[in-house]
């Protein structure tokens, strides 16, 4: 015990000293924009996409119905704003590593709380997490939505399944993603949920803020200006490739015929495969397919590169295991940065886009196990971890 307790201490002590060094203070920007926002709609009057950040052309991007879930923000200070947007981090992402990693240290016999401390530690150094906490964003409560829903409600066939991707969905667009594997994996009645609370939500914030719902929908959502260029080394997108090869005209021919080839390739593995890998695939291709992934987005990998370990760690399978480290060294590199204003030339082309190329090789390495003859795979559950155990003995 006293051992795990130095080897432990010693590894939080070296993360917060890494954090230190390679962690980029962005002083919640994204932050900023929704507190200013907010209170210029609810304070001043004004509407919410007209509202500018001061000396920037970055806006409230959102649809209406985040809005309305940001309200509270209109009634506490600055101060305040920052400690709840911190704390909800926190707590959405020890919840989602604690659930991604139980797992594993029940299967392989190893101390609960020592594995979670130092996973904890491992996934604090990710940049896109980093980068979340940073900026001051929302995409640890997305995706704390979507794993919940998805690992404890749809896995275990619960009436409410479906809910919390509606919700993701109504606060962001790019969570659909999962309505469709719903669909692909005939989860029908968690499908027709998710859809219905998406389109309920977003009719209750027509209702209440009928005049920010007409301009979102008519104007904002199709406004990419506002979001910052496509061709910037932090778009770690399909559409950030093709951008980066024209910054000034890039391909929509060229970017549509790679969004087509990756759902194919999504759809036909996620089709049999168990809820925690479609959790990490879907998350993985809304990454690449979306139109913009700021780095910061990437905490969608996050299921991919733990259950990826996962799956390595049960097989004892070193290429795995060696892909699994050179993924995460990646990507708590900043890697990408070092092409920050350019990326001329071929070793430029295929270093601006590292992200993009592990998102694409998680895409297509994870394994999936197979599930012919045997129970489907829950996902938390002690029966699956004796079931992996089974199979390794």
């Amino acid at each position: 015990m006293n051992r795990r307790i130095a080897v432990a201490v010693a590894v939080v002590l070296a993360t917060a000293a890494f954090l230190s060094f390679a962690a980029i203070r962005h002083g919640f920007f994204d932050l900023k924009v929704y507190y200013g926002a907010i209170n210029y709609w609810v304070h001043d009057g004004g509407q919410i996409y007209d509202w500018l950040k001061p000396n920037s052309k970055y806006g409230y991007t959102y649809p209406p119905f985040a809005a309305l879930a940001m309200l509270p923000m209109a009634f506490v200070s600055w101060p305040v704003a920052i400690v709840l947007s911190c704390a909800a981090a926190v707590v959405t992402t020890g919840l989602l590593v604690y659930w991604l990693v139980d797992p594993i240290a029940r299967r392989e016999g190893w101390t609960r709380w020592f594995t979670f401390a130092i996973a904890a530690c491992l996934v604090a150094a990710f940049e896109p997490l980093r980068e979340t906490f940073s900026f001051g964003q929302v995409n640890t409560l997305l995706l704390f939505l979507v794993a919940a829903d998805l690992l404890w409600l749809a896995g275990r066939g619960h009436r409410a399944a479906g809910v919390g991707i509606g919700l993701a969905t109504a606060v962001k667009l790019t969570p659909g993603i999962f309505i469709l594997y719903l669909l692909i994996t005939r989860r029908w009645r968690a499908a027709i949920t998710a859809s219905a609370t998406a389109a309920g939500a977003t009719l209750l914030a027509a209702a209440l803020a009928p005049d920010a719902s007409r301009q979102f929908w008519t104007e904002m959502l199709w406004n990419t200006d506002r979001v910052g260029s496509l061709s910037f080394v932090s778009n770690q997108s399909l559409q950030g490739v093709v951008a980066r090869l024209d910054p000034v005209h890039p391909s929509t021919i060229l970017w549509l015929a790679l969004v087509v080839a990756t759902l194919a390739v999504w759809v036909w593995r996620v089709r049999g495969a168990d809820v925690r890998t479609g959790l990490a695939l879907t998350g993985v291709v809304g990454c690449l397919i979306s139109p913009v992934t700021w780095v910061h987005h990437l905490v969608w990998l996050l299921p991919a590169l733990i259950l990826l370990v996962d799956r390595a760690i049960a097989a004892r399978d070193r290429r795995l295991i060696a892909f699994a480290v050179f993924a995460y060294g990646m990507l708590i590199s900043r890697f990408v940065w070092i092409w920050e204003r350019g990326s001329p030339g071929v070793s430029g082309f295929v270093g601006s886009n590292m992200y993009v190329w592990l998102s694409i090789a998680l895409l297509l390495l994870l394994p999936i196990p197979d599930r012919s003859g045997g129970p489907p795979l829950s996902d938390w559950s002690s029966a699956e971890a004796d079931q992996q155990r089974t199979v390794r003995a």
